[in-house]
């Protein structure tokens, strides 16, 4: 019988936080608001909490426990994958993050020509004594012109792409949807991956009829989280690829809803 030196015992009495797998590739499925499921791949990272008696963890348990799930592979199984890491591992404390692309079919606003955008998302879980805990993650491109250019300048205002980061708690489904039409509408202007000149025309006057500092982007997005009755916890991020400058302008604001 081979020896399991990860249960053998370690004298440096250290607790060990996270210990697991990190960046591991699988296929999973997710709720679309529209078309029902869609299908896509993740980035998996799953750790467990090391008890400072035990030298290691078992790492080849983490994949087998993705293998047991696979014909189940969606973010409302991820409970269950972090109960059997409880209990496979022997820890009080599972944590797993599954990082993926998100596709959404946009319509151009004026020739109404369809195409794909994807959006980076991430849904994140923890299992303890306390119970399960998840946060979603959506991060959103955007547009947004500066009212200071605008209100200063002769000609035109700067205008850049900016990323909206929404990360929420939630009590009943928040589609990842929601999250996006909530960032797209808290800018300038939505982006699209498909414009024809009337659409772009559209988009430049758009925007420059609605200028927003970054201030403002995170504040809209937290005046609309906050008139949310499903929402119980949001962290809402805003950061500013600068077109004028050789650094970005960021805002954040977290709350959570009593």
């Amino acid at each position: 019988m081979l020896e399991d030196v990860q249960s053998s015992k370690d004298t440096r009495n250290i607790d060990i936080d996270n210990v697991g797998i990190k960046d591991i590739i699988y296929p999973i499925s997710l709720r679309d608001r529209s078309k029902g499921v869609q299908h896509t791949t993740a980035k998996i990272t799953m750790s467990v909490q090391l008890p400072h008696q035990y030298k290691g963890t078992h790492m080849s348990r983490f994949v087998e426990i993705l293998n047991k799930h696979k014909d189940n592979m969606d973010i409302h199984n991820v409970g269950s994958i972090l109960q059997d890491m409880r209990e496979r591992l022997s820890s009080d404390t599972s944590f797993i993050s599954l990082k993926f692309p998100y596709f959404m079919e946009k319509k151009a606003p004026v020739s109404n020509l369809a195409s794909l955008m994807d959006y980076e998302c991430e849904f994140a879980g923890t299992c303890s004594n306390d119970g399960l805990d998840f946060i979603l993650t959506v991060k959103v491109p955007v547009q947004s012109l500066c009212p200071c250019s605008k209100e200063i300048s002769e000609y035109g205002a700067h205008n850049q792409r900016s990323t909206a980061s929404i990360s929420v708690r939630f009590n009943k489904t928040v589609w990842i949807e929601d999250l996006i039409e909530i960032a797209e509408s808290s800018a300038s202007s939505p982006i699209f991956s498909l414009l024809k000149r009337e659409d772009e025309k559209y988009v430049t006057e758009h925007a420059y009829e609605n200028p927003a500092f970054v201030e403002d982007i995170v504040r809209n997005l937290s005046e609309k989280l906050m008139q949310d009755e499903r929402i119980t916890w949001f962290l809402v991020e805003c950061e500013n690829m600068e077109s004028i400058h050789n650094h970005n302008a960021w805002a954040r604001i977290e709350r959570r809803k009593c």
